[in-house]
């Protein structure tokens, strides 16, 4: 193939390499597919011991006793449909913010799907468009948020010969680039195909529901078929009869009713849950976050809100407040491009009258600096202090700067602009100090986690001192324990790291997997908030993951809990419906396995006395439902707000095991 040129590639080259394979699809999750999601709710161990039992059932023709098979189906579905909505959800998000991609095709600019990309393609970008993969800069200027690649919000810098990475977005100017890599090649797919190699822990529920099927499955084989076998033999009923006996006395050793609460009472968490705009990927998620004890998260998004506001403006010299606003009213007027900083200064200078702009010079990332030229008023110049100042006002700029603040100096010349050479005799006016906007009600929400003792710990790629500075004015306790990720040279010792440290800067995303790994072997539940691709990693390895929406969309696949309106302040709401459901299950799941443990006596014992088992299964299935099921079911929706404390399956077997062995105790003399 020819080597590409700035005009592009030509339709039939495109087509050679997607059919080479070198065309930007991004490889599809293995988690969230639908046939995924069936086999996960479908093909369990729980469905299969029913089905081998409804099938025996169905040999003899006793069709009435299947009746069980309704828990069965209703679990799988209650599973499925869950899942299938929230994937619903997540794929109507992403229809929503793809957007087209201007490509240079047979020396034509025409707009393209970025799934229709393929590597060498040359595209235009403009501020405001995603990079649908990486690529090098071939023409234009202008600055890159990288901050869902790599958590650090400061904008890159991009011009001719520069990288430029999938994922980011243009914030200011315009750049022609070239792909030069596509789909999984790209910097976001490769950092999705290091995640898949993380293994999601498994929830504590999860495990011990596990853990009861695997104990029934290995209990209810030898003593199935020595019941059939007494049963038939020895206590000489029928064949029909003795398999009626059998399945009953297996089926009441199952703990069906269970997991069908379970998923009620799961699938009722989701229900109030997507009332609060939290959408739930995973019906275990809920748990998970109920059991968590530390929480992890980045700057922006969830303690601040991404905007900034104008902290103070602090005169220089002999400048007066009604100068200073003339001069920001007349740079406001040049129609800047609109960023989060023109945006503070906007509003808090909305008021000043601009004189008439005669010429004006656009900020640049290189020089560092913008500027306007009025009649009456002279040059009029805003940028960067250690650009536009020196000596005392210099230094009083770095100190502020050490705060956290981004600070912008504002001078003024009476000599006229000359091109991009900054004018003679410049006047420091002022210093406008800027500062991140926390989010509403972030201090209220700092302040709940710590009154139930769940540790906040920020892990950013941001500038630590900047981080520490939001974080302490949110609230967080500790925010001073800071460190710079970046400056430990070799291996990092994680452990000790999360142990010393609540804010964490300059973080790539295999240290924010490390600090989680770290926390959980310290014995931690970890929740981990997040809504880059940077983060994908370290929500795969915490035991609760939650993504906001309007980030990554891989990010928001990956995660349990995805926050719809991108609103933090709703988690202690999440945590609140959390317990209630883990808290109420456990209380309630009590009574089931008195039913199983009553059974299990039973089973065991007329293997010894030569009696017929006493119950059809249609008749535990009933009994089941009215005297355990339904009061199970009422106390699982009931208030609940207590912590969750101790292991699920401990708490359960103490409070059941005495229920069961009086039950037995109670019915082995009637018959």
């Amino acid at each position: 193939m020819k080597e590409n040129s700035i005009h592009g590639l030509t339709t039939e080259e495109a087509a050679k390499l997607r059919e080479a394979g070198r065309g930007n699809q991004q490889p599809k999750s293995k988690d969230g597919g639908v046939g995924e999601i069936l086999r996960r709710n479908v093909l369990t161990l729980f469905n299969l011991l029913n089905v081998i039992l409804a099938l025996l059932l169905l040999g003899t023709g006793s069709y009435r006793n299947m009746l069980f098979m309704g828990v069965v189906v209703s679990n799988a579905l209650i599973g499925t449909i869950q899942e299938l909505r929230a994937k619903r959800t997540h794929d109507r998000l992403q229809l929503l913010s793809r957007s087209q991609v201007s490509v240079l095709r047979d020396g034509r600019e025409v707009p393209l799907s970025p799934d229709d990309l393929v590597e060498g393609d040359v595209v235009l970008l403009r501020r405001g468009d995603q990079i649908p993969a990486d690529g090098q800069v071939l023409e234009g200027e202008a600055l890159a948020d990288e901050s869902i690649l790599t958590g650090e919000s400061e904008k890159i810098p991009k011009k001719p010969g520069d990288t430029v990475y999938s994922g980011s977005y243009l914030v200011e100017g315009r750049l022609t680039l070239r792909l030069t890599a596509v789909g999984a090649q790209s910097y976001m797919g490769r950092l999705q195909a290091a995640a898949r190699q993380v293994k999601r822990p498994k929830s504590e529920l999860m495990a011990d529901m596990n853990r009861i099927i695997r104990w029934v499955s290995a209990i209810i084989l030898p003593i199935g078929a020595a019941m059939f076998s007494r049963q038939y033999a020895s206590v000489d009923l029928s064949l029909a009869d003795a398999v009626t006996g059998t399945v009953a006395s297996v089926l009441g050793m199952i703990p069906e009713g269970l997991i069908l609460l379970t998923s009620v009472s799961l699938a009722a968490g989701v229900v109030a849950l997507g009332r609060r705009n939290a959408l739930v990927n995973e019906l275990f998620g809920i748990e998970t976050l109920a059991r968590t004890d530390v929480v992890c998260m980045d700057k922006t998004g969830t303690l601040t809100s991404g905007e900034m506001f104008l902290d103070r403006t602090l005169p220089l010299g002999d400048a007066t407040p009604e100068e200073i606003g003339t001069c920001m009213a007349l740079l406001l007027h040049t129609g800047a491009d609109e960023t989060p900083t023109v945006r503070a200064l906007s509003q808090a200078f909305a008021a000043a009258d601009g004189a008439a702009v005669l010429q004006a010079v656009p900020f640049s990332s290189e020089r560092k600096w913008s500027a306007a030229q009025a009649e009456g008023l002279g040059s009029v110049v805003l940028g960067a202090p250690e650009r536009l100042l020196s000596g005392q006002a210099l230094t009083q700029a770095q100190t502020l700067a050490s705060e956290g603040l981004r600070v912008l100096a504002l001078a003024r010349s009476s000599s006229p602009l000359s091109g991009e050479t900054l004018p003679e005799g410049l006047i420091p006016l002022a210093l406008l100090c800027l500062r991140d906007a926390l989010r509403p009600n972030v201090q209220k929400t700092v302040r709940y986690f710590g009154e139930q003792g769940v540790a906040l710990k920020v892990i950013s790629g941001d500038n630590p001192l900047t981080v520490s500075h939001a974080a302490a004015a949110a609230g967080v306790p500790g925010a001073d324990r800071m460190v710079d990720l970046s400056a430990l040279s070799g291996s990092k010792d994680y452990a000790a790291l999360s142990r010393s440290y609540t804010i964490f800067g300059r973080v790539s995303p295999q240290d924010k997997q490390g600090l989680i790994e770290a926390l959980r072997k310290d014995g931690h539940g970890v929740a981990m908030v997040g809504d880059g691709v940077n983060d994908i990693p370290a929500l795969k390895a915490a035991d609760c993951s939650i993504a906001m929406a309007g980030g990554s969309d891989a990010a928001c696949r990956v995660a349990q809990i995805t926050l719809l309106d991108a609103d933090f302040d709703v988690m202690p709401r999440i945590v609140l419906e959390g317990r209630r459901v883990i808290n109420n299950i456990t209380r309630a799941a009590s009574l089931f396995l008195v039913k199983n443990i009553f059974s299990l006596i039973l089973s065991v014992l007329l293997l010894i006395f030569p009696f017929a088992y006493p119950f059809a299964p249609i008749q535990l299935t009933l009994v089941s439902s009215l005297t355990i099921g339904l009061p199970s079911f009422v106390l699982a929706l009931q208030p609940s707000r207590d912590r969750v404390s101790g292991r699920f399956l401990r708490n359960v077997i103490m409070r059941a095991l005495p229920g069961g062995v009086c039950t037995a105790a109670l019915i082995i003399p009637l018959m």
